[in-house]
């Protein structure tokens, strides 16, 4: 993430970077050392996406201040 921004890693913390998922449960999390998106919560398909074939969790990236 960190590099699709252009952004340099200590930019992540500086600029209150983060990562929000619809609902309580958030899924996934930027990585503070590498920058990289990771999963921040065990991902159940079953329990998730019960009758749907196809499977989709949303995210949404914050970034504070001008880019």
């Amino acid at each position: 993430v960190a590099k699709d921004l252009g952004l340099q890693l200590t930019e992540i913390s500086d600029r209150g970077v983060r990562i929000v998922s619809e609902g309580r449960t958030q899924y996934f999390a930027l990585h503070g050392k590498t920058g990289h998106l990771v999963t921040a919560e065990r991902i159940d398909r079953e329990q998730l996406c019960e009758r749907v074939q196809q499977c989709v969790l949303r995210c949404e990236l914050i970034v504070e201040g001008e880019m």
